[in-house]
């Protein structure tokens, strides 16, 4: 399948330095910054740095050393803003949308890591 990579989308432009971002992490092949319109309390959204639409696009097409920076640097979000989802009180919720029937807004991979408070349900029925 071909994936058609839009590279004027504002992740990719804060990847080039275009937009400026509040950065919470960032590493070889990703980088995490805050929300600018959070949905919870802790609203990070965590971004490969190579041009990928979405998560099939990027499990089919990235290297190993990506998917497995992308997964830890999830992991490390979570540390970093104190969510933990391993017990005890708290957790959060990890989330991509891909495609017009999951609602994706930039046509660049991300996942939404959302905690501090309660999430509710995972869908609203309809």
């Amino acid at each position: 399948m071909a994936y058609a990579y839009d590279d004027q989308n504002i992740f990719a432009k804060i990847l080039r330095g275009e937009i400026p971002n509040d950065t919470v992490y960032e590493s070889a092949h990703c980088l995490a910054f805050k929300d600018i319109s959070p949905q919870a309390p802790v609203h990070v959204l965590v971004i490969p740095k190579g041009a990928y639409v979405s998560y099939d696009h990027f499990a089919a097409e990235a290297s190993d050393a990506e998917i497995a920076d992308f997964s830890r640097a999830i992991g490390e979000v979570c540390r970093i803003c104190g969510l933990n989802g391993a017990g005890g009180e708290g957790g959060f919720r990890v989330i991509s949308n891909a495609g017009p029937h999951g609602a994706q807004e930039v046509p660049h991979l991300h996942m939404h890591v959302l905690g501090g408070r309660p999430l509710g349900g995972l869908l609203a029925k309809g």
